[in-house]
């Protein structure tokens, strides 16, 4: 009786692994108060929301998550309201496909919060504005491309972790393609479906980008056959 030999499926297409170089810049943008925030809120682009979401994890890759939001950082520290400011902390970026609804979500916690306190209106002291950046990315084609489970995972092992970020953070959410990109392209090009579910459902917020790394390598690893003999097309 023949064994079915351990198949490896390879891609129509290719994985191409991009990453990306970050400038920040000042927008010339203040608010001293909460409705000033809310008003600036709505009318910066959407690069504008990303930066005071995500720039801390960007710039601190190496350091556990959670992020601090700056939105949050600023009302609870500088405005001194505790309670917006955990409000705003506890909104979980991973249930956010786009950052309009994230934006979205951010103000209607600020103003339902000033719905159900009207008064006084705390006003930051000097030197303490909320000053608004936006990230401008640019985004670069690496020399990494993958047909199957294997080259991916190898791969995966040795590109920079701006890369990961990319196509784990900035691709889902900014770029509004509503998964991340390993996932589509596992569950597309190579069929591989519970793989890009597991994939999908990881909260990359709850990780250091070392440590995303090496869940996702442990993931893939588990669902490449032993000594796979047998290679077809997908």
């Amino acid at each position: 009786m023949n064994k079915t030999m351990p198949v490896l499926v390879k891609a129509k297409e290719p994985f191409h692994f991009y990453t990306r170089l970050n400038l920040i810049e000042f927008t010339g943008k203040k608010a001293t108060n909460l409705l000033e925030l809310v008003e600036i809120m709505k009318e910066v682009p959407g690069s504008v929301i990303y930066h005071h979401t995500h720039h801390y994890l960007q710039q601190h890759l190496y350091l556990s998550p959670e992020p601090p939001n700056d939105f949050a950082y600023w009302t609870t520290y500088i405005l001194r309201e505790e309670e917006l400011g955990e409000g705003i902390a506890s909104i979980d970026l991973c249930e956010f496909s786009t950052i309009r609804s994230l934006r979205e979500k951010i103000i209607q916690t600020i103003e339902e919060y000033l719905a159900k306190n009207p008064g006084t209106l705390r006003t930051a002291p000097p030197g303490g504005e909320f000053h608004f950046f936006k990230t401008i990315t640019f985004i670069l084609p690496t020399p990494y491309f993958a047909s199957d489970l294997l080259e991916f995972l190898e791969v995966l092992r040795k590109i920079t972790i701006h890369s990961i970020y990319f196509h784990m953070f900035e691709a889902r959410l900014r770029l509004e393609k509503g998964e991340n990109d390993f996932s589509r392209w596992i569950e597309d090009m190579l069929g591989e479906q519970e793989l890009a579910r597991e994939i999908a459902k990881l909260d990359p917020y709850t990780f250091t980008m070392e440590g995303l790394r090496a869940e996702l390598c442990t993931l893939i690893k588990n669902h490449i056959p032993e000594k796979p003999t047998n290679v077809k097309n997908k």
